[in-house]
């Protein structure tokens, strides 16, 4: 049996938090290959010259992960300081 005192968590807010693990990963994974899609993309799809394409593709995964630990970070920050609605289908909580 698990007894509930401070610094323990119920089930409900590890399933929450594992949920929303999820999602910043999945979202940010969606978003870094978006951004990597179109500053590669063309590189990739066009004949450009050698010179453009390397420096395509190179900016591609330079800011691809980038934009994937900001939004992981941004997604988890948002759900540990509470930005969710207090109360379930309501945006905002004076509404």
């Amino acid at each position: 049996m698990t007894s509930y005192d401070g610094g323990r968590r119920g089930q409900a807010e590890r399933d929450a938090m594992t949920v929303e693990i999820g999602y910043a990963l999945c979202s940010a994974l969606f978003a870094a290959a978006v951004l990597f899609g179109a500053v590669a993309g063309p590189a990739l799809l066009f004949e450009l010259p050698h010179t453009v394409e390397l420096l395509l593709l190179r900016i591609g995964l330079g800011v691809a992960p980038v934009v994937f630990v900001a939004r992981v970070i941004s997604v988890l920050v948002r759900f540990r300081s509470g930005g969710q609605p207090s109360q379930p289908g309501r945006t905002n909580p004076d509404s």
